[in-house]
């Protein structure tokens, strides 16, 4: 597999100001509370609600956070109603983008990525015209090990890897959606310290840019980030 690109933007960096800070627990609190909605509330028996969680701990989102969106996922506290969205388009340079997100108002978040496409060189397109370029995988990031890469390598396959990828100084373990959760576990029982865990939209085969087409997608992805009904990015670009 040639990897794959999930934009995670500024929210993953440490050291965020306290308005990206602000925004990006946010975002996760409504993730959460989403999970919460279509799984239940505890996290043993909802591996969405779970990873939600452990990526909102990565983020240093206080527990307090956590257990309201919880508690309004489950109804115990008011909130709005939110809903996930998935949109489809073709960016700069023909690239292939999905899209995830979370609003209270689908017709508006329709009209606001819409628009941000618009006005950075892409085009919203109908549900399943770029999907088919992706694959539902779930991915565990480790942190790179250079004493002995081949030894992690071996780990990660043992573990039930489907496939591996160096990238970044990190090392991405592919697995089937179902098999997430059982890989990372016997990752961790390795001691092998687990960066992320998520289920991502992997593309097929990724495609290269020109420079001009690669900072308009990098302006594209950013302007999408900034949308408070947005969660995820992914694309096909290398």
């Amino acid at each position: 597999m040639s990897g794959h690109s999930h934009w995670a933007g500024i929210k993953h960096k440490k050291g965020l100001a306290d308005v990206k800070r602000s925004k990006t627990f946010s975002k996760m609190a409504k993730e959460i509370t989403v999970a919460t909605k279509e799984g239940g509330g505890t996290p043993e028996f909802n591996s969405k609600l779970r990873l939600a969680i452990e990526k909102a701990k990565a983020l240093n989102m206080p527990a307090d956070n956590i257990e309201r969106a919880i508690k309004r996922g489950s109804g115990e506290l008011e909130g709005i109603q939110l809903e996930s969205v998935i949109f489809e388009a073709y960016g700069p340079g023909g690239s292939a983008i999905i899209v995830e997100g979370i609003t209270d108002n689908k017709n508006r978040t329709l009209g606001e990525i819409k628009q941000i496409f618009n006005q950075n060189g892409g085009k919203l397109v109908n549900e399943g015209a770029v999907r088919w370029l992706f694959e539902r995988k779930g991915v565990v990031t480790v942190p790179s090990q250079e004493k002995n890469k081949e030894g992690l390598e071996m780990t990660a396959i043992e573990a039930g890897a489907e496939d591996i990828y160096w990238r970044d100084e990190a090392l991405d373990v592919y697995t089937k959606p179902e098999d997430l959760e059982k890989v990372k576990k016997k990752l961790e029982n390795k001691n092998i310290e687990i960066e992320a865990a998520s289920l991502d939209w992997v593309a097929k085969e990724q495609i290269e840019l020109e420079e001009k087409d690669k900072q308009v997608c990098q302006k594209l992805f950013e302007s999408l980030d900034e949308n408070d009904a947005v969660q995820e990015i992914y694309s096909n670009v290398k």
